[in-house]
């Protein structure tokens, strides 16, 4: 007999008796879209989410959003999730990257990204929270072999030579031949199956909110990095609306929180400027600590990780939920070749091919991040002239910028077909 932890095959009675292929522990993104690619690819699926789903679709506007780049934008316009959103995303058409310091505007050596360098269109969409999430859910209601599980959390977990077993808090058990965790920074299936995590604090506190301006932004998107962090002012539908990511020393972000809105956007307008006008807050105010956390490994035995529960990483760059979804582009056509190939999806072999493709990748962007984050978060003079020259040189040189902006769209690297716009 094949044995299944190497990479045999699945037989039809062991399917049969899971109560799914797939178990996906976390409900927030790329749990719904993971299990969407599988479900199309002929899997079945069922997703744990601890979160309460009508209450997270049927919220208000808060501010909260993502940047998501075109190779995202491809990943859930094959996943029929795109045309359900559409209309309510913004395409960034710029993106501005300069020094600054508060109350002295941006440094006239900037960086600009235009997507008219591009063929392929806007290199990104701004897109909230509540649209995205309210899109996966009803795409996921009419999926056939999709089961959703909300307000449950798995809290223990099992695994065998032919699948694994998990717990729900309820007492309640399921099983199947392969658990995902997309359960964030502090993931539990992670922790459960032994795999260590490495990384660090940055002493900082992302402040996130919307505003409203009395200039059009254009679909312009700014990164300013002030020393004590980098400012993102992302732009919203309509013109005169846009989301921040405005980074602190944790105390300064405490102490800032904590004002009143007035008080906060005293706080806000001299490192934003005056570039949009007056201002005004138009959302509710959030803060995350910031940090880098790496998972010593993607998998263990049937378990693999994806998203943030993979790797956390700094907001500088908006790249957190578009690396997730280069996680989920690459498990799911894995997954779903191993099981057309009639291979045991949970077995070491199928799950290391998943590991090669995405481990080096995200940690080297993830690691990169870092490094900028590092190089800019501080007002050393020498290293200010430093990066100022850079931007300016990296502004003047077409070539060198346009590959950039491919990047910044998500179209380089070795993209999974999803991402592509391709079906598996």
């Amino acid at each position: 007999m094949d044995n299944p932890g190497q990479g045999g095959k699945a037989g039809t009675e062991r399917r049969d008796a899971m109560d799914a292929d797939v178990l996906i522990a976390g409900g927030g993104l790329n749990g719904p879209a993971l299990a969407l690619a599988l479900a199309q690819g002929g899997l079945s699926v069922v997703v744990v989410d601890a979160r309460p789903a009508p209450q997270r679709a049927e919220a208000g506007f808060d501010g909260r959003a993502y940047a998501l780049a075109l190779a995202s934008k491809r990943l859930l316009a094959t996943l029929g999730v795109w045309n359900r959103v559409a209309a309510l995303a913004q395409p960034i058409l710029k993106i501005r990257a300069s020094d600054g310091r508060p109350g002295e505007g941006a440094s006239p050596l900037m960086l600009t990204f235009d997507s008219a360098e591009i063929e392929e269109g806007p290199m990104g969409f701004m897109l909230e929270d509540r649209h995205l999430y309210g899109a996966f859910l009803a795409a996921m209601e009419t999926a056939p072999g999709l089961r959703l599980i909300s307000g449950q959390s798995v809290v223990a977990q099992e695994a065998g030579p032919a699948g694994v077993t998990v717990t729900l808090g309820t007492g309640a058990q399921l099983s199947a031949r392969l658990l995902v965790g997309c359960d964030g920074r502090a993931s539990g299936v992670a922790a459960r199956a032994g795999i260590r995590r490495v990384g660090h604090g940055y002493g900082q506190t992302a402040l996130v909110t919307a505003i409203r301006h009395e200039r059009d932004h254009g679909g312009t998107a700014h990164q300013f990095f002030m020393p004590a962090g980098p400012l993102a002012i992302l732009p919203l539908p309509g013109g005169h609306h846009s989301s921040i990511v405005w980074s602190e020393t944790d105390a300064e972000a405490a102490r800032i929180q904590a004002l009143d809105d007035e008080g906060y956007l005293a706080a806000l307008r001299p490192r934003f400027g005056d570039f949009l006008g007056g201002l005004a807050l138009a959302g509710a105010r959030f803060t995350y600590p910031l940090n880098l956390t790496l998972a010593e490994r993607f998998i263990a035995p049937r378990v693999a990780l994806v998203g943030d529960a993979a790797h956390g990483v700094h907001p500088i760059a908006g790249q957190g939920l578009n690396l997730g979804l280069r996680d989920v582009g690459a498990l799911a056509e894995v997954l779903i070749l191993a099981q057309r190939r009639g291979d045991d999806i949970g077995s070491a072999v199928v799950l290391e091919e998943y590991q090669r493709w995405r481990r080096f990748d995200s940690t080297t962007l993830a690691l990169g991040m870092d490094t900028v984050n590092r190089l800019f978060s501080n007002d050393n003079p020498v290293l200010r002239l430093g990066r100022d020259l850079g931007l300016g040189v990296v502004n003047a040189l077409p070539g060198l910028r346009r590959r950039f902006i491919r990047q910044a769209a998500g179209l380089s690297g070795d993209l999974p077909r999803l991402l592509a716009g391709k079906p598996i």
